[in-house]
């Protein structure tokens, strides 16, 4: 009777932790495919913003001949974005096409003619747009990438996540202020 119980208890442990396996890795997977998901929905949008560069590199250089190597930095960064895709490198890239894009609209304001220019204005309010919606679909994204990175760090969640290999995913830095062309009145 006694050997009976034992058996019974040690069958009870094995199936308890077989099972507190299998509900680790499956939320490990979910974090990881959750990240994927909100990325690929802001994915959508960040390719409208990199389709939109060409027009505005076009009226910017039709306008005046200024900051050369900010034109060139944004098609660089265009290009390395569209030839990317590893998703890391376009969180990356994408952080750098912000910065470098607030820089040209922040330059405009010494271009009286190109602050002027009716195809400037129109695709400063596209852009403007798409970052707006860009900024409220990185808050889901931000908060999927913040729950995997701390899901794959928790004990003993950390123990599966090393043995899959999953790694730390970047957050997507778009600032508030990244998002308004302050100066640029119209």
């Amino acid at each position: 009777m006694n050997n009976l119980i034992a058996l019974l208890i040690v069958v009870f442990v094995v199936i308890g932790c077989g099972g507190m396996l299998v509900s680790l890795y499956n939320r490990l997977v979910m974090l990881r495919h959750n990240v994927d998901k909100s990325f690929a929905n802001i994915d959508v949008l960040l390719k409208q913003r990199v389709d939109e560069l060409p027009e505005l590199l076009k009226v910017v250089k039709a306008s005046a001949e200024y900051e050369k190597e900010t034109l060139q930095q944004l098609t660089a960064l265009r290009t390395a974005w569209l030839a990317s895709n590893r998703f890391e490198d376009k969180v990356t890239i994408s952080n750098d096409l912000n910065h470098a894009l607030k820089g040209v609209f922040a330059v405009a304001e010494n271009y009286p003619q190109l602050r002027a220019n009716r195809g400037f204005i129109q695709l400063q309010q596209r852009i403007s747009a798409l970052e707006e919606q860009i900024a409220d679909r990185r808050e889901f994204f931000n908060e999927s990438v913040t729950l995997y990175n701390i899901g794959i760090h928790e004990f003993p969640n950390l123990i599966m996540a090393k043995l899959m290999r999953y790694q730390p995913k970047p957050l997507l830095e778009i600032s508030s202020t990244e998002t308004q062309y302050a100066g640029l009145t119209f």
